[in-house]
Order: C-alpha cells, then sequence, then structure tokens
C-alpha cells in the first residue's frame, strides 16, 4: 500500500542527509505534526504520512480503537498491517533519496506513537531519535522485538504525556519508561500538566532532543 504524505526537502540533500518521518494520531491527518517543521532541524527531510483508514467523524486512523474496551483497545491484526506498510513506505522513501548514510527518525503522536515504539523496538537499526506523544507500547505488538542491546545503542527515545490525558491514561504512558529501562535504552520520559496533547513545555522539549 502505498501511503500518501507531504514532504520539506532541505536544499541540499546526500546520503547522510537526516529524515523524520511523522505518524498522526486517530482522527488526524498529515497536517497535524508537520506543523513542526519551522522549529525542526533545516538541514532534515520531513515526511508526514496519511493514515488509510478515514474516521467516522473526520481525518483519518492507522487502525480501529474502541474506546470503551481498555482490555481490547486497538484492532491488532490491522495495526500489525500498518506496522508492515508503514515499513514498506519509509524505506522506499529514503531508498528514493538515495540516504545511505543519513539517520532515520520517527516522531508518533498517539496511536502513531503506539506504532514508533514498535518500528524503532522491533528494527532498532533502522531508527535513531525516536519520539512518542501521548501514547504507549502495546505488549501485544512487542512480542518479537529485537533483543540485541548492541543493536538498539544508536537508539534514543523522547517520551511524553499529559497527567491529565483522559485518552490514554497516564499509567499506559508510564509504561513506556518502564519498557525501556528494562531493555537498557537510551530514554528521556516526561509528564506535563496537560490533557491528549502537546503543550508549549512539552513541544520545547522535544525540539531541544531533535536538535542534539
Amino acid at each position: 500500500m502505498n501511503l500518501d504524505y507531504i514532504v520539506r526537502e532541505p536544499e541540499n540533500i546526500t546520503s547522510k542527509t537526516p529524515i523524520l518521518f511523522m505518524l498522526h494520531g486517530y482522527g488526524s491527518n498529515e497536517q497535524d505534526l508537520f506543523s513542526f517543521r519551522e522549529s525542526l532541524p533545516t538541514d532534515w527531510i520531513l515526511v508526514s504520512f496519511r493514515a488509510p483508514k478515514p474516521t467516522q467523524m473526520e481525518g483519518f486512523s492507522w487502525f480501529d480503537i474502541d474506546f470503551n474496551n481498555p482490555e481490547q483497545f486497538l484492532d491488532i491484526d490491522q495495526a500489525k498491517e500498518a506496522l508492515e506498510f508503514i515499513l514498506q513506505n519509509m524505506m522506499a522513501i529514503v531508498n528514493k533519496y538515495g540516504l545511505v548514510e543519513g539517520q532515520t527518525h520517527l516522531c508518533g503522536f498517539s496511536q502513531g506513537g503506539i506504532l514508533c515504539y514498535s518500528l524503532a523496538l522491533k528494527y532498532p537499526e533502522l531508527f535513531n531519535k525516536v519520539a512518542c506523544l501521548s501514547s504507549y507500547p502495546e505488549d501485544q505488538l512487542l512480542t518479537d522485538i529485537e533483543k540485541s542491546k548492541k543493536k538498539r545503542e544508536n537508539l534514543r527515545f523522547f517520551v511524553s504525556h499529559g497527567t491529565d490525558d483522559a485518552v490514554i491514561p497516564m499509567d499506559w504512558g508510564r509504561k513506556g519508561a518502564e519498557i525501556l529501562y528494562d531493555l537498557s535504552c537510551y530514554f528521556t520520559f516526561r509528564e506535563y500538566m496537560s490533557g491528549h496533547g502537546v503543550n508549549r513545555k512539552n513541544y520545547i522539549d522535544l525540539m531541544e532532543f531533535y536538535s542534539k
């Protein structure tokens, strides 16, 4: 499946140019995280995907969610399928630009963050800086993660969550820090006085993470 996306290209692109892929949340679209572009490094390629499934109200989703059933919060089969075609689209774009030496970064919000956890922990050698915003690691998508610590040594995570998040509970978000700690990953975990979103302090910290 070829995903729709929008892109910001730097003036000069070489084999070492970094690229950042963005995965939006449920009911949103490719414009959402792309709004961060003015604060991100100007020499990066930015690619923001649109999820393929239209939602009932507006926007798009990567997989169905049942907000009334915490035990079966997401459709696992759809999520696994999404992981496959997202990775295929990422690799196709990396190859298109010839980025054989550049770093590949991820940024995902909510549903997109769930997928970023899975992509980074399943294929750690492919990614470097990974931001998981207002999301959580889904155990059913982490059954075959990479066990080699050496392959994870270049991974850096930024995990953030709002203390008043009414969509994905704070406790779910904290599970991300616990799993990354158990895996001996490099990570920063931040809690903010906010709901299901990115407030100003969160945004500033996120941009600092990507600028290092």
